[in-house]
């Protein structure tokens, strides 16, 4: 069977498919004219959706594509097919996403770019640091990544809540609700962490209205996607003080550009999209699942539903 990886590591992709399975016939790159050239002649497509997504434009289309991000927002677009079978990262993410998200609590409890603001004016800064245990978390997004996210962050005393397209019990949370109950548990949280998808309905979700709701004191983290957040609602938050500060990995456009005013906004950190990359590793041990799975005609890990959007 024949594998088309695009990818910009596509050669580290081929190497540890090569070893795991010398039955597929490979070909890869991230050169899109050369993709084009091999895209027809391989039924499966293995890769990143910004590239994915230039091949589907110029005509070309797998049977099934498995997504090398958790995000395929590009492979969405109004004009590119739907009738092939679409798979996203997923189960790989969890750890490395939860590392993200404690390095910043940790930074904020610690005050460490405060501190060091003041060693730089040479002035000594004691004040005492707090704990987390006892820190309330809202997780806005309780799919694979949240619930890997509360889990790591139980054992440091940490009170996890979340926010779910529909309310469940699910451990270790204290609560999981509706959309609905978003501005009721925010008002509630010490940090809220937002891992929502780009769907329709999960954008423009952190405006005005809602950031008023949160605490002066509390830290706004985006690590889900930049669609959800209002900048200017945000940045006008910030300078207010109505905010202790933000932090954000993704944005609607990046790379961000000049001038944006998230480059001067008070207390918030651009990290980059650099959260949770992909682990070659992990990914290809989904692939491989997925394509055990694929072959037996079962339901996909991460199978997308197109008109949900993810």
């Amino acid at each position: 069977m024949r594998l088309l990886i695009a990818e910009a590591d596509h050669a580290r992709y081929a190497a540890l498919l090569q070893q795991a399975a010398p039955d597929l016939q490979l070909h890869g790159g991230a050169d899109l004219k050369q993709l084009a050239r091999r895209a027809d002649d391989c039924p499966l497509w293995l890769g990143q959706p910004d590239l994915l997504a230039a091949l589907l434009r110029l005509g070309h289309k797998p049977r099934w594509l498995q997504s090398t991000w958790a995000g395929i927002t590009p492979l969405l677009a109004a004009d590119l097919p739907q009738d092939y079978r679409l798979s996203r990262a997923v189960g790989i993410f969890g750890q490395v996403m939860a590392e993200y998200v404690l390095c910043h609590l940790l930074a904020h409890e610690r005050r460490l770019f405060a501190r060091q603001a003041a060693q730089r004016e040479q002035r000594w800064d004691n004040r005492l640091p707090h704990s987390l245990a006892g820190r309330r978390v809202l997780i806005v997004g309780c799919g694979d990544i949240g619930l890997s996210v509360a889990q790591f962050l139980a054992p440091f005393g940490v009170e996890s809540s979340g926010v779910a397209n529909r309310a469940r019990e699910q451990a270790p949370f204290v609560e999981v609700a509706g959309m609905a109950e978003l501005p009721r548990l925010a008002a509630a949280a010490d940090y809220l962490v937002n891992l929502l998808p780009d769907t329709p309905a999960t954008r423009d979700v952190y405006d005005t209205a809602l950031l008023a709701r949160l605490r002066p004191s509390a830290l706004l983290i985006n690590a889900g996607r930049g669609a959800a957040v209002v900048d200017a609602d945000l940045v006008a938050a910030l300078e207010q003080g109505r905010l202790a500060g933000a932090v954000i990995d993704v944005c609607r456009q990046e790379p961000l550009p000049a001038g944006h005013p998230f480059w001067n906004a008070p207390n918030l950190l651009l990290t980059g999209h650099s959260a949770a990359p992909t682990e070659p590793r992990l990914l290809v041990q989904l692939f491989l699942d997925n394509l055990a799975r694929y072959r037996a005609g079962d339901a996909l890990r991460g199978g997308v539903d197109f008109a949900r959007g993810y």
